[in-house]
């Protein structure tokens, strides 16, 4: 949805003019894709970091239009509500100095939004859903003024025929509350905010690394997860995962109750706009953008002059489709369009040296799972990732998931594997060599104590019962840039 639009209204004809522009581009793509046209490109990583604006009671403060005008940077853009803001890093070429690299811009951006949020009477937080959150602080007023967001609210509500959102959502534990509500408008996405990676690879490799990308999802959430309460309520370690797949629901999901992960069937997971996928793809990844087509009606028919190969059509389209692995097209400085992947799966937080840990596993474990000799898409089924992904999201660090030897296994005996993997990965990207120590150690440490962001929050809220304390004492841990496993209780 990175792409601004300048109406909110639509007409059958708008409809029908976008739908045969989508066709044409995404036979374009598929053509490009087959005659090599798409910008050839070594291995290259960037990020999207989501987070929040709170004021000093420690709810959300909608100023962003102030944050943003006085900061100026355009590396820090305006996300959904007014109490969000997104981050975002320069391309690396994944070599040498990548990370820390990567880890430097992030800390100087974050900084500087730290101190600009002192100006606003605000500060900055990131995890991935708050605490403190109200479920009337979502709503149309703190909304980021935008037709794009405008016209989001609108064609979901239209599709739903002007049916409220259902969110249901059941607690992980058996014995504890689940949550179930109903709300009018979009702004339930708001709540989640999210680290997403990007890669580009070499082209013939993108369908590889996507499907390495899509059977690393279970165990790169269970490692990050960070988002255990919504609404007062302790509901999975990941909440955001099923909160955004019901978020943004156009009526598509036919089960009772609309429930998000494992308990829903696959035909109503597979049609939601936020979603796992289908399936793996073959050679061409580009067949992403036809399953969108076919699968997905249009939701924001914004015609566009441009020509077929800037794919304006197809850029807006995918950007209304937000599958938890991305494919995303780009462009090189020199107009050259380029395909490039996103893993979204990761929450916000705790820390800068979490975060970019995370990165780092996925990076050196995503490079050598796409280049085995055996592909691992070809020894894990697709629906036994997808069942992965949503134990994952329900128990973090407790999960059990099915790996390519076919049994189940503890996901910490399951990460300790992988990451001798990642470090494998990341030599023969040629990483620096501190670099690959400092990250994986922290990692290593981490499964040590057995504890991320949501193991975290949890205990601390075991010990205190108050929420408020919990948010203002991540806040001042995550202000000390020690990594989670390090935070007392």
């Amino acid at each position: 949805m990175g792409q601004e639009i300048t109406s909110t209204h639509f007409t059958a004809e708008d409809f029908r003019r976008f739908g045969a522009a989508l066709r044409q581009e995404t036979d374009l793509a598929r053509q490009m894709f087959a005659e090599h046209g798409f910008a050839p490109r070594a291995r290259r990583a960037g990020f999207e970091l989501e987070a929040w604006l709170l004021d000093h009671n420690h709810f959300p403060k909608p100023c962003n239009q102030s944050f943003l005008a006085a900061l100026a940077d355009p590396l820090v853009v305006p996300e959904l509500s007014r109490f969000n803001i997104e981050l975002n890093g320069s391309p690396q070429t994944l070599e040498g100095p990548a990370l820390r690299r990567l880890e430097t811009e992030l800390s100087a951006t974050w900084q500087r939004c730290q101190d600009q949020a002192r100006q606003e009477e605000a500060t900055v937080l990131a995890i991935g859903t708050l605490p403190t959150l109200r479920e009337q602080d979502l709503n149309l007023g703190s909304m980021t003024p935008s037709p794009r967001y405008l016209a989001l609210n609108e064609q979901v509500l239209a599709a739903r025929g002007g049916r409220p959102l259902r969110l249901h959502i059941h607690a992980a534990e058996e014995d504890t509350p689940g949550l179930d509500t109903l709300h009018e408008d979009v702004m339930l996405e708001a709540a989640t905010t999210s680290f997403q990676l990007h890669l580009q690879a070499p082209l013939a490799q993108m369908g590889r690394h996507h499907n390495a990308s899509v059977i690393l999802s279970a165990p790169l959430l269970a490692l990050a997860a960070n988002s255990p309460f919504l609404f007062g309520h302790a509901l999975w370690h990941e909440t955001r995962i099923p909160l955004f797949e019901q978020a943004v629901d156009c009526g598509e999901a036919s089960l009772c109750g609309g429930e998000a992960g494992d308990r829903a069937d696959v035909a109503t997971l597979e049609r939601r706009r936020v979603s796992f996928g289908s399936g793996y793809v073959g050679a061409d990844p580009t067949e992403l953008f036809a399953d969108n087509l076919r699968r997905h009606p249009v939701l924001l028919p914004m015609c566009s002059d441009a020509p077929p190969e800037r794919f304006a059509h197809l850029r807006l389209h995918n950007g209304t489709l937000w599958r938890w692995n991305r494919l995303l097209i780009g462009f090189e400085p020199d107009g050259r369009p380029h395909l490039r992947l996103e893993q979204r799966v990761m929450p916000a937080g705790p820390s800068i040296p979490d975060m970019l840990a995370n990165a780092a596993f996925f990076y050196g474990c995503v490079d050598r799972l796409a280049r085995q000799d055996l592909p691992p898409e070809s020894q894990l089924p697709f629906a036994a990732a997808r069942e992965n992904f949503y134990r994952a999201a329900r128990h973090g660090l407790g999960a059990r998931l099915q790996w390519l030897d076919g049994r189940e296994h503890p996901v910490t005996e399951l990460l300790e594997r992988l990451l001798p993997l990642a470090r494998q990965g990341l030599e023969a990207l040629d990483i620096h060599r501190d670099d690959i120590e400092r990250h994986l150690g922290l990692l290593c440490a981490r499964l040590r104590t057995r504890r991320n962001g949501a193991a975290w929050q949890l205990a601390h809220h075991r010990r205190h019962q108050d929420l408020f304390r919990l948010t203002a004492d991540y806040l001042a841990q995550q202000r000390s840039g020690r990594p989670v496993h390090e935070w007392p209780l």
